[in-house]
């Protein structure tokens, strides 16, 4: 049985893991407001070595007119310009978004070393929701999730974005409908 200064000792490490994850996953939430300010779905990731951050991405899919342009791909496709080389395998991932089967499939691509991310994607989540990607063992890569990360902030953040387009969305409709037959069109 361990000691109770041996136990603390042993659960050091992890308290500061968890304190670091908090911390970096705060930064990609800054990208999420980044993408938010450009009227973009608000994901942010930032990817993180040795713990310097190595590449930060958000989403521009409207910006630059691609479905390729999710937060992750922008971030590994950062790191990997930094590293010079593809191969992100002592690298930690940080997104506030469970990340789709494209991103998953980057991810693995890329040898991340460890994905971290905020809030379910109960539409489109690669890694827990419709699939588990990270841990199949059909692929020739898996890493380690931690999954929940200041998910509470990741979906207000979303939920605020997509209630506002809805808004914007209904407001436009309301206002730019034709009169109807009773109206004398």
């Amino acid at each position: 049985m361990l000691k109770d200064s041996e136990s603390a000792a042993q659960d050091d490490p992890l308290r500061e893991q968890a304190a670091q994850d908090i911390a970096f996953m705060r930064l990609a939430l800054q990208e999420a407001q980044n993408a938010y300010a450009c009227g973009e779905v608000p994901v942010g990731t930032v990817i993180v070595r040795d713990g310097e951050v190595i590449g930060t991405g958000f989403n521009r899919r409207e910006q630059l007119q691609s479905p390729l342009a999710h937060a992750e791909i922008g971030a590994i496709e950062q790191a990997a310009t930094f590293r010079a080389s593809w191969r992100l395998t002592d690298c930690d991932l940080y997104v506030t978004f469970e990340p789709c089967i494209m991103c998953v499939g980057a991810i693995l691509q890329a040898r991340i070393g460890r994905l971290i991310f905020g809030c379910l994607d109960a539409k489109a989540g690669a890694v827990e929701s419709l699939y588990k990607l990270c841990d199949d063992s059909r692929l020739n890569h898996r890493l380690p999730v931690r999954g929940g990360v200041l998910a509470q902030e990741s979906a207000e953040l979303l939920s605020k974005f997509f209630s506002e387009l809805r808004h914007k969305k209904k407001s436009s409709r309301d206002t730019e409908r034709w009169p109807g037959p009773a109206e004398g069109a």
